[in-house]
């Protein structure tokens, strides 16, 4: 029961508050026009091609205001597409670092090791000195003997060089092979023997991986590493490695300096030239190479033209996700294109608080200031669980205030209106973790849960595409409508929450900044076609009604050539039809809303039958779940023999301790006894259940049983991709005892 020393308060509070609306109401209709912005929120936004037919494809209804003269429209290739930037842009500001000062291992009491930066401020270079360094480093690449149509693998972190080395080849009519720095060993096995990769664009870091790997991968015949602050000890990582040819980057770029003239620099690449072999990050199994050509890296860009009439030259862009991602590849083509500063960071160095930097040296968003940036769904649901945490640590009064904050922003937010006395009071500082301009997020790849989208929205007061971050963008996973609602008040931002694939380079639906509402993925993007087919074994059909639903067909110049190597596989999930469009089936199961906006409701591989004959969504409980405060990350899992639901679930270190101190546990007990610990688990249990049912979810959705893991499931282990997708299998493999103990399986 609350207190009256929170009560009372807070009464007044709001008492104070609601005089105040009533004052001001009329300035601020008459300033605001909220009318405006909700006829704009409540417009079409998508329409069939033949409305008569349920299984017609939707196209986008809205117009951008990009002119058709741009040169984007002009362009056929990448390497075109920069060519014309670096014309267009000349000497602004291009990309933006930060060197590496010093650097030192901290171990931590519970035996992780962190490397702690010290790193030095930003250094920018203008589209003309990037260029230059592509020109070079394209020479240096034809002297180390890569050759136009030649199949390069880039396996590094996101880094400006990345960026430079991916140019080069496109310049020189290269293919790039992206490889995911935190991929498995065998699965940079995999790529690199399924690709016959001879050459190896790396970083300094990743040599010590490479070193493990290297043997089972005899076609390589050179490495070029990036250099770091230290240089790396070739004859202690590689003893037996005669044949293998080392170079640093640097050395790549005086030998492209040095050269006058190689054969094949004045080869150009073709619209339909294969621009990269994209590996996925194995979520459903092994790594497929995805086959994606200049033309279909063009046609993304052109589709997000609804984003890009927003811009202005005061915008910067902070990359941090993984650059072998398409979804950060294609964010940084994107806002390139359009003479937009990059300012490369890393998820360690980030913020002040990040694990990565020595103390007192300032996190990359906090230098930078950006006012756009792209966020996967975890991050969000970790922004608004950090800021719930600070917020309980400081009593139940403060606690209730901030709660009637968000829940006031996101009231006034919904009926088009802006509360900025309340943002700069309020929520400045929360917004002050990201620099203090973020206005445009985007968030894409899989769902966002309303709540936690009108969360950053009133928050940072972005659009969730919108703050000073003034645009944000997620993607790689499913976001809560909770934590979208939360990031959205908290943060003031435009919250975009966008949908597609590698498979169609990171484009398929977005939602646009007029759009208020939450919990969907925007409509159809620019040049792009979505159809519905039915499913009939989980029951949606695309004459559903009051909306039709069924799996996301995605079709137009955006859905790339296939797989590689894997005719089998792409005859599975490509298709071209009569007209010639070409369509990719993307397994996810979606249905469109009265105004043309699609909604993820469910994924074919996350549903589960049950003995009882119903089913159950793995996704749709687990999307409920990640905004819990026990959990840091879960996995629900079915056995189809089984009539229930289980989830092993990371807990959040800090809040089982919390519990423990309350339960009178021992404070010798380490985190793992914690998580064994049966009235623990218990307790656990409860307030899982309990937020399950907060949630709405039916009873079949709602875990039974759970298992709480110590273990933090970084992409190192296997447990998740790069993009901090579940690998289902490989968590059920490595948890399979506790599973079966839950089941009551016995060995």
């Amino acid at each position: 029961m609350t207190s009256l020393s929170t009560t009372v308060p807070l009464a007044l509070i709001k008492a104070v508050v609601y005089c105040y609306d009533i004052i001001t109401f009329p300035i601020y209709l008459l300033a605001q026009k909220p009318w405006a912005r909700r006829r704009e929120s409540a417009q079409r936004r998508a329409r069939q091609l033949d409305p008569s037919g349920p299984y017609s494809p939707w196209v986008r209804a809205l117009k951008h205001q990009v002119p058709d003269t741009h040169f984007v429209n002009a362009c056929h290739t990448v390497d075109e597409l920069w060519a014309r930037a670096v014309r267009e842009y000349g000497d602004r500001q291009c990309v933006g670092y930060r060197r590496v000062l010093a650097e030192s291992d901290d171990r931590q009491p519970d035996g992780k090791v962190f490397r702690k930066r010290l790193l030095d401020d930003y250094r920018f270079l203008s589209y003309v000195e990037v260029d230059e360094l592509v020109g070079v480093a394209a020479n240096g690449l034809l002297a180390l003997g890569v050759r136009p149509g030649d199949l390069v693998v880039i396996f590094a972190e996101t880094r400006y060089e990345w960026m430079v080395s991916a140019q080069a080849l496109w310049r020189i009519g290269a293919t790039v092979g992206a490889l995911y720095a935190t991929l498995t060993d065998e699965a940079v096995v995999h790529g690199m023997c399924e690709m016959e990769v001879t050459h190896v664009i790396t970083s300094v870091d990743l040599l010590t991986k490479l070193a493990r790997v290297v043997d089972q991968v005899p076609s390589i015949k050179s490495m070029i590493y990036m250099e770091g602050p230290t240089e790396p000890d070739l004859a202690k990582l590689f003893p037996t490695q005669h044949n293998i040819r080392f170079t640093p980057f640097a050395e790549v770029l005086s030998l492209g300096a040095d050269s006058q003239h190689v054969s094949g620099a004045d080869h150009k690449p073709q619209a339909d030239d294969t621009a990269v072999v994209m590996y996925t990050s194995g979520s459903t199994g092994r790594p497929k190479g995805v086959i994606i050509t200049h033309s279909n890296i063009m046609a993304g860009i052109r589709a997000y033209f609804p984003i890009a009439q927003t811009f202005t030259r005061r915008d910067v862009y902070i990359a941090y996700l993984p650059l072998a991602h398409v979804y950060e590849l294609m964010c940084e083509l994107f806002v390139s294109a359009f003479g937009m500063p990059i300012g490369y960071g890393s998820p360690y160095s980030l913020t002040d608080r990040s694990t990565g930097l020595k103390p007192g040296c300032r996190g990359d968003a906090v230098l930078l200031k950006p006012t756009f940036i792209c966020v996967v769904p975890l991050v969000l649901d970790g922004i608004r669980k950090g800021v719930g945490e600070q917020v309980a640590s400081k009593g139940l009064l403060f606690r209730a205030f901030s709660d009637f904050c968000v829940s006031y922003k996101t009231y006034w937010t919904r009926k088009g209106y802006k509360t900025p006395l309340l943002d700069r009071l309020v929520f400045a500082k929360v917004a002050a973790l990201l620099g203090g301009r973020v206005r445009l997020m985007s968030a894409g790849g899989a769902p966002l849960s309303p709540d936690t989208h009108e969360f950053i929205r009133a928050c940072l007061d972005v659009a969730l595409l919108q703050g000073y971050v003034r645009l944000m963008s997620a993607g790689g996973a499913p976001l809560s409508p909770d934590t979208h609602e939360f990031i959205r008040a908290c943060l003031d931002v435009a919250l975009l929450q966008g949908y597609g694939m590698t498979e169609t380079v990171a484009a398929g639906c977005a939602m646009d900044f007029a759009d208020l509402s939450v919990g969907n993925i925007g409509p159809p993007l620019e040049g792009i076609q979505i159809k519905l087919i039915d499913w009939p074994e989980g029951h949606y059909r695309a004459i559903d009604q009051p909306h039709p639903r069924g799996e996301i067909v995605i079709g137009g110049p955006v859905v790339a050539k296939g797989y590689y190597k894997n005719p089998e596989l792409t005859s599975e999930s490509f298709e071209v039809d009569g007209e010639g469009v070409r369509w990719f089936r993307t397994g996810d199961i979606g249905e469109i809303l009265d105004n043309g906006s699609v909604r993820i409701v469910d994924r074919k591989k996350d549903l589960v039958k049950l003995p009882t004959g119903e089913y159950v969504t793995l996704g749709t409980t687990e999307s409920v779940l990640k905004a819990c405060p026990l959990v840091d990350n879960l996995c629900c899992y079915a056995d189809p023999l089984h009539a229930y639901l289980i989830a092993l679930i990371v807990v959040n270190e800090k809040q089982i301790r919390a519990l423990a101190t309350k339960l009178h546990k021992s404070g010798d007990m380490s985190f793992r006894e914690l998580c064994a610990d049966g009235e623990i688990v218990g307790r656990v249990l409860k307030e899982v259940r309990d937020w399950c049912r907060k949630g709405r979810l039916p009873t079949r959705q709602i875990p039974e049983k759970v298992v709480l893991c110590a273990e933090q499931w970084a992409p190192e282990t296997g447990l998740v991709t790069a993009a901090m997708k579940l690998q289902r299998r490989a968590i059920a493999d490595y948890y399979r005892q506790e599973i079966n103990t839950l089941y009551g399986i016995g060995p």
